[in-house]
Order: structure tokens, then sequence, then C-alpha cells
């Protein structure tokens, strides 16, 4: 059930003055869950993060609690060994825009929830793994955690409850592999990003081949909140299974892109009334649901509740919950054509079938955007995506699929236009500029 249209929560002090700094973030309420959570047992916590409901907010919806209470805490064998909380902030799937903002703005808000977690899953060190072209973001994390050990919220013996952590902010060389949790992981030791073989997961066998918990930054910002107004509060917000808030990220063809924090289970036709409508004198035409590696919905699905179940019924993901916006001047083939490159640019090369697929693919659809492809072009992409889809160590040749495969499902008669109309002049790429004026719809390439 949706209670607010929005509710700000991640986003609440986003517009005070500093909002970074500790001073404002404790006069908002901040480390009052963290107090509360040192006055817990740890599995106490675990339990709370559970009956919240709360999901996996990087992409996959797993229940967060649940992943922690996968670690184990015997004294013998992997249990045994030091635990590890790592915080995935490598954002980089295209129209993904809320985790940096998150830690640019409220860089405490993650600080707390990396202190809270690392706690309940017993771990004395944690990292956060940062894009390392976001140096503004990198820079503000630095002095967040510097703020907190100064503060007592970090270090030996925090605030008296005998438990001691270190948190380490950690700048990746910008990869999107690294995105992927067991590249993060090989990235972190020092090696080549790359995802690995599993099992062993993480929960047993991660980093330093230790017990460890990788979590997304909305995922960890989360948690706060939860133990301070409870898991029922939580869980009052959403849906009966996709419990809670989330930042939605809307851009593209939209009069106000930005982020909108909203009950899970919100609708697209909601968020767009909320941000102004699709650009003047438009329409919709399709959209993502999560970033490009999510199947492309149309506007048929604007009333689909954007949850996780009511988007996989639709027939995409919710993932990262980027809703990029497309209007009706926007070209599919070249728009895929865009995505697919990006994905075989940042393929690690590691598995064959994403390797070498998407290269074909785009050579493909660089044939289709120039009008030059052939009768087979379609079937052969299909093909392609067929034998690439689930045949590899990790989810990027799946995403390149489903950008493929629902563009094709969706919009097919602009494939086949490919065979004889270059895209530029079925669409002209200056009106699909977001500002356009009126005059560029007969524009050339």
């Amino acid at each position: 059930m949706i209670v607010d249209p929005l509710t700000p929560v991640l986003s609440e002090t986003w517009d005070a003055e500093r909002s970074w700094t500790l001073e404002t973030y404790t006069d908002a309420g901040g480390y009052r869950g963290l107090e509360k959570a040192l006055t817990m047992a740890p599995d106490d916590v675990i339990a709370a993060v559970k009956d919240s409901g709360l999901r996996g907010r990087g992409g996959a919806g797993f229940p967060t609690g649940m992943k922690w209470g996968f670690i184990p805490q015997d004294d013998e064998g992997a249990g045994a060994k030091p635990h590890y909380l790592v915080v995935n902030a490598d954002e980089s799937e295209p129209g993904t825009c809320k985790d940096i903002p998150l830690m640019m703005a409220a860089p405490h808000t993650l600080v707390e929830g990396v202190i809270i977690s690392s706690y309940a899953i017993r771990a004395s060190t944690a990292f956060i793994y940062v894009r390392g072209e976001v140096l503004h973001v990198l820079r503000r994390l630095q002095r967040a955690v510097q703020e907190a050990y100064l503060a007592g919220h970090l270090g030996a013996d925090i605030h008296g409850s005998g438990y001691s952590l270190d948190v380490i902010v950690h700048a990746g060389a910008g990869a999107y592999i690294c995105g992927e949790e067991t590249a993060l992981l090989d990235s972190l030791e020092g090696r080549r990003g790359q995802p690995r073989l599993r099992p062993p997961f993480p929960a047993v066998a991660g980093l330093y081949a230790s017990p460890t918990v990788i979590n997304n930054v909305e995922s960890i910002a989360s948690v706060p909140m939860i133990l301070e107004r409870g898991p029922d509060w939580f869980s009052a917000m959403g849906t009966e299974k996709s419990k809670g808030f989330t930042l939605y990220s809307l851009s593209g063809h939209v009069e106000r892109p930005g982020q909108y924090e909203a009950p899970l289970g919100i609708t697209l036709r909601q968020l767009l009334d909320l941000a102004g409508g699709v650009r003047a004198g438009h329409r919709l035409k399709f959209w993502t649901p999560g970033g490009s590696s999510t199947p492309i919905l149309t506007d048929e699905h604007l009333d689909v509740p954007l949850d996780y179940e009511g988007i996989s019924a639709a027939g995409s993901m919710l993932g990262t919950k980027a809703l990029q916006i497309f209007d009706e001047t926007t070209s599919v083939v070249r728009t895929t054509l865009r995505w697919v490159e990006f994905y075989k640019h940042e393929s690690c090369g590691k598995c064959t079938p994403c390797r070498e697929g998407s290269w074909w693919m785009v050579q493909v659809l660089r044939r289709l955007e120039a009008g030059q492809g052939t009768a087979e072009d379609i079937d052969l992409l299909l093909d392609m995506s067929a034998n690439m889809a689930g045949r590899s160590f990790c989810a990027l040749a799946d995403g390149t699929s489903a950008c493929v495969d629902s563009a094709i499902e969706y919009f097919r008669d602009e494939f086949v236009a490919g065979m004889t109309t270059p895209a530029w002049e079925l669409f002209p790429y200056a009106a699909s500029a977001l500002h356009a004026p009126a005059d560029t719809v007969g524009a050339s390439r």
C-alpha cells in the first residue's frame, strides 16, 4: 500500500546548507540509529533488518537481512576468519545516478549504515569501493569518514561499546565490470577485476577468502532509519513483497529530471506527473525501468507498479530504478547500438560469448543504423543473443541480450526499416536532443 506520493528519507537533508557535514547530519538526527544498534545484540540487528523487508537496491533485490544471515558465525572454519563488509559504490550502469548524489549530499547516511551493518555481521573492517572518476565524491566520503573517526563513531571501542571498526574508502580504476560483486573483490585484492566462478559464494569465501557481505550504497544507507524508527515503520511503506522507499532516477526526455524518493510500487505515470511529464510537445515512446541492462518497456506499461514483482510480471527488471525516458523522436536502433557499444567496451573479455557476441552485435547494429542491413540480420541478432544469455560468469552478457531482445520485440519495424533506410533519416538525431527546437524535426544526421 502506497502511503504518500513521495517519501524524503534518504534525501531529507539534501537541500540543507552544507548537507554533507557531520554537524548537519547530527542536527537532523544522524547517528541515533547507531546508538540504538550498539545497545542490541548483533543478531537482533540482523533480525530487525530482516523484519523490515529491506531488499537490495543494487539490482537483484535480494533480501538484505537474509544475506547478512548467511555469514558463518561459528568459531571454526570460515566463521573463525575475519568478516568484511564491502559497499559497492561503483555506480556505472547507463542511466543510473542515485548513489553518487546520495554520497555527495549526505555521505554520513552511508557511513552510519556501514557502522551498523558491520556491527551486525561482526566485521572489524569495512570497505567503500567508489568509482575513481568521481573524485569529488571520493573526497567527500573520505572527509565524512574522518569526521566519524574524530567524533568517536569509528575506531577502537566505539562509544564504549567494546566494538571496534575501521572503514577504508577505496578508489576503483573505472571499470564497469567491477560493479559485479566478485570482480569488485578481485579489484580490491589488487587483481584485474573479473567475475569469479561461484560457489564458493562471498558469504563464505569473499574478500581475502573470508566471509564477506557486499551491498549497494542505497541498501546500506537505508539501515540507520530502520534501526532508529523500527522495522514496522519501514515495512508500512511500499507493497506486500517490496517494502519501503527507494530512489527513482528519472532522466532523458522529461521536464524535470532528477531523484524522486518514493515508496516502492509507485507507477511511472505518477512519477512523470511529479516530474512535469515528457518534454513539451512530445509523447513517451519507450523507457527503461532499471538502466540499460533491463528490457525496455513502452507507454503500455505506464501503470505497472515500480516494484520487483510488478516489473518482473511486465517482462523486465526493476534493477537500479534508473528510469530513462525516450520520446517519439528517438531511434530504437540507434539507442540499442549505443548501449551495446558500451557493453562491448566494458566487457572484461573473460567469457567468449560476451566478448565475441557483443563485438559482433555492434557490427550488425551499425549496418542496420546505416540502412545497410540484410534480411538475415534480425534473426542473427536474436541468435547471438540466445548464445550469450546465461552463458557467462556474470550478468553483463545477459544485460546486452536483454536490451537487444526487447528492442526487437517492441520495435521490430524499425529494425526492418534498417535494411533500406538509415536511422538518421527516419529519426533525425538533432530532434532527439533534450532541448531541440521545433525546426529540427526535419533535420538530417
